[in-house]
């Protein structure tokens, strides 16, 4: 090996040290392209398992599930998840049109999450009715809300079949408003039975 090529091969090597020393300080200094950015949201049921969910509805009886959200955003978001009830022809959100679903938002929930982070909370609700078709009102969390809902009944289930659903929406720099995050979990209650 003669002098010149002792010199390319310590060159080389110093300039590959130094990419290896200096790269962590460079992924500090410098945002790299991330995978693909999206956001979770899940219902567990009681048991904080993917099971258990109420179905069996009776009136005033406390039913429970937990409502979880992860950011997957690669920043700090702003979330709120709205609480809807819809009964069977009343209509879910489009996710192929990522518009929400067009009835009031009856709850929500407001919080912010930093990334990769998660936000739960426990969901407890009861009902009051006049009958199996008229949902009157909805408690969650110790809160009443009167909603006068009329069901229809099932034939081929042999019910009255609700639905409890959560939108899930993300705040806007640009707009400077919440706009759906087309994501959204819900749970049928039958409310055959409720009145007993």
């Amino acid at each position: 090996m003669n002098f010149d090529d002792f010199k390319a091969l310590y060159i080389f090597s110093c300039i590959c040290l130094g990419l290896i020393t200096i790269t962590p300080i460079l992924s500090l200094l410098i945002r790299f392209p991330g995978g693909e950015r999206f956001s979770e949201i899940w219902i567990l049921g009681s048991d904080h398992m993917a099971e258990d969910y109420p179905f069996n509805i009776v009136r005033n009886d406390t039913y429970t599930v937990y409502v979880g959200v992860c950011n997957h955003m690669g920043e700090s978001m702003y979330y709120v998840v709205y609480v809807k009830f819809r009964n069977q022809t009343e209509p879910l959100p489009n996710v192929t049109k990522e518009t929400p679903s067009s009835l009031p938002a009856i709850y929500e929930y407001r919080f912010v999450i930093s990334d990769g982070e998660v936000w739960e909370t426990k969901v407890t609700f009861s009902f009051d009715f006049d009958n199996a078709s008229l949902v009157k009102s909805i408690t969650i969390d110790s809160r009443t809300i009167t909603v006068n809902k009329y069901g229809l009944w099932d034939s081929e289930n042999e019910g009255y079949y609700y639905q409890l659903f959560f939108e899930l929406w993300i705040y806007n720099l640009d707009e400077e408003d919440f706009c759906f995050h087309n994501r959204f979990v819900g749970i049928w209650l039958n409310m055959s039975n409720a009145v007993r």
